[in-house]
């Protein structure tokens, strides 16, 4: 008779991603996996388990496994097509809704929205925000739709484009704020072939260059669709700081700064279009 509390002692995966797995074939809740660990389970769902252990064991991402992954407190749909949700990206989420206070019905820009988790974040949290959410990848916009009709709902769409960074945009287009989590890794960074990252798309991750590539394109293309005392915030690497920084002072904005994470690393940086 195989149970939930053999599952757990036979698994070679730690002990969080084996109830993890088992919360997904099962449904149970984690109470659940508690309160009837001595029940025997059907075969059909010990073997799903089984497929989806040997799986992980060869380091596919758990999000990707059961197909979801939470952010600012939101459970969003994830698949390959998309880069997972980190917990460090909440900061520019957090920093999106302070400079949003105070205003009235913002337009905001998400730029290489993915999964639509950081648009999504900030439309749920300021029901009046009329949010635009661009990426070059019709396989991202499609998950991103999803996410935004179900934690959203059909009243406060998001406003979705397929386009390379700003290049489809209305050029009449000006928004208070404009976000984004571009890829900034460097192509020749080992990460990239270790861990989640080997199941993420590159194009999220890389931008096949110095891992500042897509942070100038946006950084000098972005401030022609702020509006006036709009600001411009990107996550960066741990080391890019002062680079964007430089980039974003030399392109003419104004109070720039930088803003830490809850490692205490200097994550997300931004300035203010005065001109």
């Amino acid at each position: 008779m195989t149970t939930v509390a053999g599952l757990m002692r036979a698994s070679s995966l730690p002990a969080l991603e084996t109830r993890i797995l088992l919360e997904h074939v099962l449904g149970w809740r984690r109470t659940e996996l508690i309160t009837r660990d001595d029940e025997e389970l059907a075969v059909a769902s010990v073997d799903r388990f089984d497929a989806l252990a040997q799986r992980r064991s060869a380091g596919e991402p758990i999000a990707q496994l059961v197909g979801s992954r939470e952010f600012f407190g939101l459970e969003f749909e994830v698949t390959p097509e998309v880069l997972i949700p980190r917990p460090e990206t909440e900061l520019l989420v957090e920093i999106a809704l302070e400079q949003m206070g105070g205003l009235e019905a913002p337009r905001v820009l998400d730029l290489g929205t993915g999964s639509g988790a950081i648009a999504v974040a900030i439309a749920f949290s300021r029901a009046d925000a009329q949010v635009w959410a661009v990426d070059q990848s019709a396989g991202a916009l499609a998950v991103a739709a999803r996410n935004a009709l179900t934690l959203l709902g059909m009243d406060r769409p998001l406003n979705l484009l397929q386009s390379d960074w700003t290049c489809a945009l209305d050029p009449a287009l000006r928004f208070e704020l404009i976000v984004s989590n571009p890829p900034y890794i460097a192509q020749n960074d080992p990460h990239l072939s270790e861990g989640d990252l080997r199941f993420e798309p590159r194009t999220a991750l890389t931008d096949e260059a110095d891992g500042l590539a897509a942070i100038r394109t946006i950084v000098q293309t972005a401030p022609f669709f702020l509006s006036t005392g709009g600001s411009l915030w990107l996550e960066h690497g741990y080391d890019q700081a002062a680079d964007v920084r430089a980039l974003l002072t030399a392109r003419g904005l104004s109070d720039v700064r930088s803003k830490r994470d809850l490692a205490g690393i200097e994550r997300v940086s931004g300035g203010f279009f005065t001109a």
